[in-house]
C-alpha cells in the first residue's frame, strides 16, 4: 500500500519495485490510500504492475460492511493478455468511427464473476470523477494531505507520534502517554463518541502500541477538524482530572459500555422477540 498504513510515503518504492522485478516478481498495489496521490503520482510509473482502486475509500461510494467491494483493477500492458474476460476493446469501423466491443484476452483465465459488478457503485464513482474534473480530483489529494498534517501538528505534543515526519492522508498516534496515566486508546476512542465524533481506527497498524489512526479525509472543514482536535486535548486533560469519564465512556450514546470479552466468547448472533 502506498502510502503505507502509517500514512507515510515510501521514499524507496522505486528501488523496491526494481529489486522485485529483477528477481522475477511482480508488484501488486493496494489502492486503499489513493486519496493521498490523486493527480500527483501514478503507481505504474513508480513500478507497480497491477493495482486495484477502492472506490469506497477514494471516490465517494459507500463503505459499509467492508465494501461494497467494487472498483477497477488496473494492470500494466504486459499483463493485458492475462486479464479475466471479458474486457472492453476499441476498434475503428469501416467508416472511421470508434466501436467498442467485449473481447477475451488471448491468455485469459476466463470469466471470474459478473462483468458489470456493482453497477450503481461504479456509476456513482464515475459521476463523482466527471463532476470534479482533473483539477477537482487533484484537489482531493491536496486537501486530504493538508488536513492530516494540520491535525498531526496540532496533536503531536499531546499524543505520541512514533513516526515524526510529514504524513500523507492520515496520521498514526500512539496513546502510550495516556495509557501510562490510566486510559487506553480504546477508552479514548469511546470517550470521543460523547463528543459527537466517530472513533478512529484503533490498535492498527500493529507495530504501533495503543495506535489511533486518524484520517480526516479531504471533505472535513477546518472547523470540524479544530473541534476534533479540541476534543482529543480535552480527553487528555480528563485522564488526570476526572479519569472515570474516560475509563467508563461512552456516557451519552444510546448503548453504553459493552462487555466486549463476553461479546467475543458468547456472541448473540440472532435476535428473538422478547430477548
Amino acid at each position: 500500500t502506498l502510502p503505507s498504513t502509517l500514512g507515510l510515503f515510501d521514499r524507496n518504492i522505486v528501488e523496491v519495485c526494481r529489486i522485485v522485478h529483477e528477481a522475477g516478481g511482480l508488484v501488486y498495489g493496494d489502492g486503499a490510500n489513493m486519496n493521498a496521490l490523486l493527480g500527483r503520482a501514478k503507481l505504474g510509473e513508480l513500478g507497480f504492475d497491477v493495482a486495484h482502486l477502492n472506490l469506497h475509500k477514494t471516490f465517494s461510494t459507500p463503505h459499509g460492511g467492508g465494501g461494497p467491494g467494487a472498483g477497477p483493477v488496473c494492470a500494466a500492458p504486459h499483463l493485458a493478455p492475462y486479464l479475466a474476460a471479458p474486457v472492453v476493446a476499441q476498434r475503428t469501423n469501416g467508416e472511421g468511427a470508434a466501436v467498442y466491443e467485449l473481447v477475451t484476452p488471448p491468455q485469459s483465465i476466463g470469466r471470474l464473476g459478473g462483468f458489470h459488478g456493482n453497477f450503481g457503485v461504479l456509476v456513482r464513482a464515475y459521476t463523482y470523477i466527471r463532476t470534479l474534473g482533473a483539477a477537482g480530483v487533484k484537489s482531493i489529494s491536496g486537501n486530504a494531505v493538508l488536513n492530516a498534517n494540520y491535525l498531526m501538528q496540532a496533536l503531536k505534543d499531546t499524543y505520541h507520534l512514533p513516526y515524526d515526519r510529514t504524513c500523507m492522508h492520515e496520521a498514526v498516534f500512539a496513546a502510550t502517554r495516556q495509557k501510562a496515566r490510566g486510559a487506553s486508546g480504546l477508552e479514548i476512542a469511546k470517550r470521543l463518541l460523547d463528543y459527537g465524533f466517530y472513533a478512529p481506527t484503533m490498535y492498527f497498524p500493529l507495530i504501533v502500541p495503543e495506535a489511533l489512526m486518524i484520517e480526516p479525509t479531504e471533505a472535513e472543514t477546518r472547523e470540524t477538524i479544530d473541534a476534533f482536535i479540541a476534543a482529543l486535548k480535552q480527553i487528555d486533560r480528563e485522564i488526570d482530572e476526572t479519569p472515570e469519564l474516560v475509563q467508563q465512556a461512552p456516557h451519552q450514546t444510546p448503548v453504553g459500555r459493552l462487555n466486549e470479552a463476553q461479546a467475543a466468547r458468547r456472541p448473540n448472533l440472532r435476535w428473538r422477540p422478547g430477548g
